[in-house]
């Protein structure tokens, strides 16, 4: 999914709307997310009347007043203006966590036509893997609200991992609000190594133990061969 939009320019829409331009950037805002793409028009009434219920159904999965840990979700906007003051316009009454691309980018057409929108407003919701979940969540939004992201995550088999930070962040001197996952990173690949490490060492006890034997039995062999040799004379 996150291929969606490499090598284009995704636009914050906050007061600066920065730019997202890099490889790293992308993936950052949109690794590991179900993705929505809000395709409207500022002329559209019915798009106006779907502002209402998408603004709130954003702002409980994603706004820190609303929920402790945002959820894995992004909601890019794919205006189907006819001009840039008409986009604006529709910006400004959407959350200001939403993304979009700039008027004069054409991959709006493109992606109007790569999922086959004809009706407006449509939400295409996508897996983290780029697969269509839902063609058009519009009505779902509207009659469930923030509920839909939950059977969003159970199909695409999204795995949250915020529920490890109460646990970590106990006694514990942390550096930053990562910090836990890393130790869970370390931690297991400590355990791998340590894991091959003592393997590797029982191989090298077992090898040297059947070396002794080896030994041994070479011995054996020697000195009957002494005695043999000796009765010979």
């Amino acid at each position: 999914m996150v291929d969606l939009f490499l090598n284009r320019v995704l636009v914050e829409n906050n007061w600066d709307q920065d730019e997202l331009n890099t490889e790293r950037e992308i993936t950052g805002i949109l690794e590991n997310r179900i993705l929505l793409l809000f395709f409207a028009s500022a002329e559209c009434d019915k798009c106006q009347e779907f502002l209402s219920p998408l603004n709130d159904f954003f702002k409980r999965l994603k706004d820190p007043s609303y929920i402790e840990y945002p959820k894995l979700l992004a909601l890019i906007y794919i205006s189907l203006d006819q001009s840039e003051e008409q986009q604006e316009r529709f910006l400004k009454e959407l959350h200001k966590k939403v993304l979009f691309l700039a008027f004069e980018d054409p991959y709006r057409k493109e992606l109007q036509a790569m999922f086959k929108v004809r009706d407006i407003p449509t939400i295409v919701v996508l897996r983290p893997d780029g697969s269509v979940l839902s063609p058009n969540a519009v009505p779902d939004i509207c009659h469930f609200g923030s509920d839909c992201f939950r059977n969003w995550q159970e199909s695409a088999e999204l795995i949250e991992r915020s529920f490890m930070l109460n646990e970590e962040f106990e006694n514990l001197n942390l550096r930053s609000a990562s910090d836990p996952l890393r130790r869970l990173k370390y931690k297991t690949e400590d355990d791998k190594k340590k894991t091959r490490w003592w393997k590797s060492l029982g191989k090298g006890k077992d090898g040297n133990e059947e070396e002794e034997e080896k030994d041994g039995m070479w011995d054996t062999k020697k000195k009957e061969g002494d005695k043999g040799t000796w009765r010979r004379r």
